[in-house]
């Protein structure tokens, strides 16, 4: 993988990732763009304890323009974007619209590919790879910022998500707090520890799972499953079989496993919902998805028990795979449980959701 670093018209950074050593990536961005200007803040909730970022200027991100005007193409025939160059392997970039930014932290756009008709399901084993080495990459160098605590790779597809440009791109967002859901998930760990006489929680999932019958998919170093509380109608997570805190503690031959396992998950979920086994009606379409890494904070992990703080190595690094459809033609909405109190209602049963992801296997 060859690295190179170089700015935008308006001083944000942008990072070409590519295949080749021998790449050259000298491209100006020939674009008259003001320096930009963010209103990101930060605020707390008093009664709930979490965090809120404000971030009006939002409001004017580019949304949904049509292909020929897509900013994450590269410039080719004198059409200018975010990307100087006339193509790319793999380009990362700080955020335009950034939800946070400065001492609130820092919104990065990763691009998989210059292909804007393709998908990361689309892409060959070895684009996967480089994909996976500039996540690695960008925790470690976002990790460093003063103002961050958590950094949160994460990819949304498909306009029932909310995704604005279509493009296949994901997000990296560098925190400067412990995410709520990362919190609650080292309470647990640590009450674990502490109840079992210093046994690892994450380790115990992973046991019980793959014991069950709700694994989808298992090779050397990966395994994923169907978790039993799923809180969406197909939701699998993805943990490396040696548990490791975050993306840079993955050794090689994990490395080098992943584009295969992962691509893998990602095209049975297009075919989730073909052939209409799931009863809905109508044409399904790619199936939209959210794609998210969890990775330990890299500030201080807390101390939620008497005596018995987790530490960093103590966390599991892995992924969540789920979509918001639920049958071809319905989609499954936060409503009033969900959004109102927490407390998820899932439609479609664990185990069978991991029974038809088994039946979609690759030929």
């Amino acid at each position: 993988m060859k690295k190179t670093s170089t700015r935008l018209a308006d001083g944000r950074e942008l990072i070409y990732y590519d295949l080749r050593d021998d790449t050259v990536r000298d491209a100006v961005d020939r674009r008259p763009l003001d320096r930009t200007v963010t209103t990101s803040e930060i605020r707390r909730d008093a009664l709930l304890g979490d965090a809120v970022a404000v971030a009006s200027h939002r409001q004017g991100r580019t949304y949904h323009p049509p292909a020929d005007e897509c900013p994450l193409c590269p410039t080719r025939d004198g059409r200018l974007s975010e990307i100087p160059d006339s193509s790319y392997d793999v380009v990362v970039f700080e955020n335009r619209f950034p939800s946070l930014a400065g001492d609130s932290g820092r919104c990065e756009v990763v691009c998989f590919t210059s292909d804007h008709d393709a998908s990361f399901a689309d892409l060959t084993e070895e684009q996967a790879r480089l994909v996976l080495d500039a996540w690695t990459d960008r925790t470690a160098e976002l990790s460093h910022l003063p103002s961050v605590e958590q950094v949160f790779c994460f990819e949304n597809r498909g306009a029932e998500i909310g995704v604005t440009l279509g493009h296949p791109h994901g997000q990296i967002y560098a925190y400067p707090f412990t995410t709520p859901r990362t919190a609650l998930m080292l309470r647990s760990l640590a009450a674990h520890k502490e109840a079992t006489g210093g046994q690892n929680l994450f380790d115990a999932v992973l046991e019980r799972e793959l014991a069950g019958e709700r694994v989808v998919l298992e090779s050397e170093h990966w395994a994923a499953f169907v978790p039993y509380a799923a809180h969406w109608p197909y939701e699998v997570h993805l943990y490396p079989r040696r548990r490791v805190p975050d993306l840079l503690a993955l050794d090689e031959a994990a490395r080098t496993e992943f584009p295969r396992v992962y691509l893998e998950l990602l095209r049975r979920f297009d075919r989730i919902f073909d052939g209409r086994a799931d009863g809905g009606e109508g044409p399904a379409g790619p199936t939209p998805y959210i794609a998210a890494w969890h990775q330990a904070p890299f500030g201080p992990a807390g101390e939620p028990g008497d005596g018995s703080a987790v530490t960093r190595d103590d966390f599991a690094l892995h992924l969540e795979l789920f979509t918001i459809r639920r049958t071809s033609g319905k989609l499954k909405f936060l409503a009033g449980s969900e959004s109102g109190m927490s407390v998820f209602i899932n439609d479609v049963p664990p185990e069978r959701a991991a029974k038809r992801l088994r039946e979609v296997a690759s030929s």
